[in-house]
């Protein structure tokens, strides 16, 4: 029996480092990379108005619009409990009516001036947006005030906004991707505020425009929000805009919103199956404790996900995918929260190859926990998540949407360019590390959407408990 086992593990091991040293060679004719140039923070204006609204204004040349982006802190993980999900309500709701403004006088006055408002809800805040001409910047911002300020929930607005919001979720729960991280987040962060990840139907219809003003009241206040303004525009007359704007804002509620807290996420080795019957593939998903996007790890965690699965010459896809052609878009991703962080990796198989997939995946996982990234490996990486920051700074909208994530985060605006610097000199010891700390695949929760049957006949060989969960 012993020889047997010590015979499995060479094979184990020297399938390892086999496969860890085949790499995708680049065609010899490509030239050789270039000086990686980093990304530099922007000049950002600070400014903080006499009602506790914090501002950061961006003067960039370049294209003719202007991006303006309200953030306020109490996203879905603020919701009432017997809310769940309300946020996202609220968002939907919030630009349709003030008390001066009807929704239809709000969306003419922005489409006037070259745009249109959004909101959004995430899990530690709400972001309310638009993009105008910048000729039109003075035009637009009282009306982003007044919205702030007064948003009313008129009845006939709500209705709409819950019709939306049904709808949409009704939508969501027909995809299967859907599905698997609203059962992850659910068996990771138990009773945590993180483990909603959508309202229910049921929280939807019993939400009243009376909790929704008064919601609104709790969580739009100025001292709890940032304003990030981006665009061919003079410093000092944005500052003069926005002051004329914004500093009748006052706060209709008396309290702070109390901080989200730190979770105690739970990682439960077994397998939670979500039953789609007739479904003719799995997704698979597991998911790891990961690092907050202020830990210090942080980046040589999301450079050792790049080289996982993060990116498209990944370890994971060139397995799965290049190589077994089980999957067409296997892929994983490091989630940060104001309070927590997580990592995950997801697959779309056929069902026949279930727990062939599994087992692959498993297997990459481990040996990313093992076996440190190839210099080649490092390069690709770091270029890939240098390159995609960059690329998403280009646009006004870009910048403005990572600043105000960064102030929801509780990070400062020059961290844009600290972050850019510190992926570029994460060392492969640093990663390996991060790897070891973050990859293992025995501390993995695992969530399975498909046919029953086959998810229980698939990964039986692999000994884990499968919980049915909804």
């Amino acid at each position: 029996m012993k020889i047997a086992r010590s015979l499995i593990a060479f094979l184990f091991l020297a399938a390892t480092l086999t496969y860890a040293q085949k790499e995708h060679a680049l065609p010899k004719e490509l030239p050789p990379y270039g000086p990686l140039a980093p990304v530099h923070a922007p000049e950002v204006k600070t400014i903080q108005l006499e009602n506790g609204l914090t501002v950061w204004i961006v003067s960039r040349s370049g294209f003719p619009k202007a991006t303006v982006e309200l953030a306020v802190h109490g996203g879905l993980a603020a919701d009432p409990m017997d809310r769940p999900g309300i946020a996202e309500v609220l968002a939907n709701a919030l630009t349709q009516g003030t008390k001066t403004r009807t929704a239809r006088q709000i969306a003419e006055q922005i489409q006037a001036a070259g745009g249109d408002l959004s909101a959004s809800a995430t899990r530690d805040g709400i972001i309310v947006s638009t993009s105008v001409l910048a000729d039109k910047f003075t035009q637009a911002l009282p009306v982003l005030a007044d919205v702030a300020a007064n948003a009313s929930f008129p009845d006939n607005e709500v209705a709409i906004a819950k019709r939306n919001v049904n709808d949409s979720l009704r939508q969501n729960e027909a995809d299967p991707t859907f599905l698997a991280n609203r059962a992850l987040a659910k068996e990771i962060f138990g009773d945590h505020p993180y483990s909603v990840v959508s309202p229910t139907h049921a929280s939807i219809e019993q939400t009243m425009p009376t909790e929704l003003r008064q919601e609104f009241a709790r969580r739009f206040q100025p001292k709890q929000a940032l304003l990030v303004v981006v665009g061919p525009l003079s410093a000092s007359e944005t500052e003069g805009a926005v002051r004329k704007a914004f500093e009748s804002w006052k706060p209709a509620h008396a309290s702070d919103l109390p901080e989200t807290p730190k979770p105690e996420m739970k990682f439960v080795h077994s397998v939670f199956l979500v039953s789609r019957p007739g479904s003719v593939q799995t997704t698979l998903g597991l998911g790891f404790a990961g690092p907050r996007r202020r830990d210090p790890d942080y980046e040589a965690a999301q450079t050792a996900n790049a080289v996982f699965g993060g990116m498209f010459g990944s370890r994971l896809t060139l397995n799965i995918r290049e190589d077994k052609g089980y999957t067409y878009s296997p892929g994983s991703a490091l989630r940060t929260y104001r309070q927590a962080g997580f990592f995950f990796t997801q697959a779309d198989v056929r069902n026949a190859v279930t727990g062939a997939t599994f087992n692959e995946m498993t297997y990459e996982l481990n040996r990313m926990a093992t076996v440190a990234p190839t210099e080649t490996e490092m390069t690709q990486a770091r270029r890939f998540l240098v390159g995609l920051l960059a690329i998403g700074l280009q646009s006004g909208a870009g910048l403005a949407n990572q600043l105000s994530s960064y102030w929801v985060d509780g990070l400062p605006p020059d961290e844009i360019g600290k972050h850019s610097e510190r992926l570029e000199k994460a060392s492969p010891e640093e990663v390996a590390a991060a790897a070891r700390k973050y990859f293992s695949a025995a501390r993995a929760t695992v969530t399975a959407v498909g046919e029953e049957k086959v998810v229980k006949q698939e990964l039986e060989p692999f000994g884990l408990e499968v919980k049915q969960v909804e």
